[in-house]
């Protein structure tokens, strides 16, 4: 497995699982939000999986700054540039031109506390599964062929 699948089954399980928080959050979800929750596990799991020694409030604050900067991001590029209107924080305290909030930021914060040792261990996983079926894997089975 190249490390292009693996990036990429990371980022599928990471946006189907943000739209899926989003629809149980509020009851609708955007396209666009597959994408952002994509772009945000992975990054996060990269993350987790560089600064593995570090501790997991280190890892959750960092991951919390990620998310909200990519939400910043494609706030201004769907909502504000595109009017498309997928979300409007701009009710809640705190909040910078609508797109991002201090209460969304600690809440992407705590479920990073979970998505982090989840990441983690998918690109654990992800990596003995590439160590298996990689170059060695390839060589066995076109022998016996």
């Amino acid at each position: 497995m190249k490390k292009g699948v693996a990036h990429c089954i990371v980022f599928g399980i990471g946006a189907f699982f943000y739209c899926l928080i989003e629809i149980l959050w509020r009851g609708r979800t955007h396209w666009s939000m597959f994408m952002a929750g994509g772009l945000c596990f992975l990054c996060i799991g990269n993350v987790a999986r560089k600064l593995r020694n570090a501790c997991l409030l280190y890892k959750c604050i960092l991951g919390s700054i990620i998310i909200t900067a990519v939400e910043f991001v494609f706030g201004c590029i769907f909502n504000l540039w595109m009017r498309l209107n997928v979300w409007d924080y701009s009710r809640i305290p705190f909040n910078i031109r609508g797109q991002i909030c201090l209460l969304y930021s600690v809440l992407w914060g705590i479920l990073c506390s979970v998505c982090i040792p989840i990441a983690e261990k998918l690109y654990n996983m992800l990596l003995k599964a590439n160590r298996y079926f990689g170059k060695s894997f390839l060589k066995r089975t076109a022998v016996k062929a």
